[in-house]
């Protein structure tokens, strides 16, 4: 049987994009709020602000995003940060996680490799002032990932530690069974 690159194995697209989609319905169908962490370098569009140690967490729900593309490239939508509407352009390979705020569920990715897209998005405009006293969309995880493995993962090799494991401010708009945010934490 001839496996021509149309459907065979050899030219077969990424699933992130995918799972991606997957995951922002379910947590839309369960009314929880979508999360995705992303791995921030020059391909990406996201106020810099807003970066820490190379990464940003969005909120990608309804509510907190305009005119939100989940495609098979990119991930783009525009979103209020302090106040001020922002363009958000992230390529599908730079996002590391995609998660429930509520409850931690979701999945993390392997970070882009160094084969990143050939040009680089333009970031002009990305460095608005943000109005004082309000606070952004988006915040890190507050502890490490519980996450399912992803269908390239082995289950028997260790695994470095996540990237998006630093404690970050506290959320009032946490669950309200507990007081604190939920966390990801990596299941095996």
């Amino acid at each position: 049987m001839d496996q021509s690159s149309d459907g065979g194995t050899a030219a077969s697209t990424s699933t992130r994009p995918y799972l991606i989609r997957a995951l922002h319905d379910w947590c839309t169908d369960n009314g929880f709020t979508p999360y995705i962490a992303v791995h921030v370098d020059r391909f990406v569009q996201v106020p810099n602000e807003y970066v820490s140690n190379n990464e940003i967490v969005l909120n990608v729900g309804f509510d907190a995003t305009s005119g939100l593309e989940l495609g098979n490239e990119f991930i783009q939508f525009k979103a209020r940060f302090g106040g001020v509407a922002r363009e958000i352009v992230v390529p599908v390979d730079h996002v590391v996680a995609i998660y429930a705020r509520e409850n931690g569920q979701g999945m993390a990715f392997p970070a882009p490799s160094a084969d990143a897209p050939s040009a680089p998005l333009s970031l002009a405009g990305s460095a608005s002032p943000v109005a004082a006293g309000t606070s952004p969309p988006v915040r890190p995880p507050a502890r490490g990932l519980r996450l399912a493995p992803g269908p390239a993962e082995p289950q028997d090799q260790p695994k470095a530690a996540d990237p998006v494991t630093e404690p970050g401010p506290d959320d009032s708009g946490g669950p309200a069974a507990g007081g604190g945010r939920p966390a990801l934490k990596r299941v095996k």
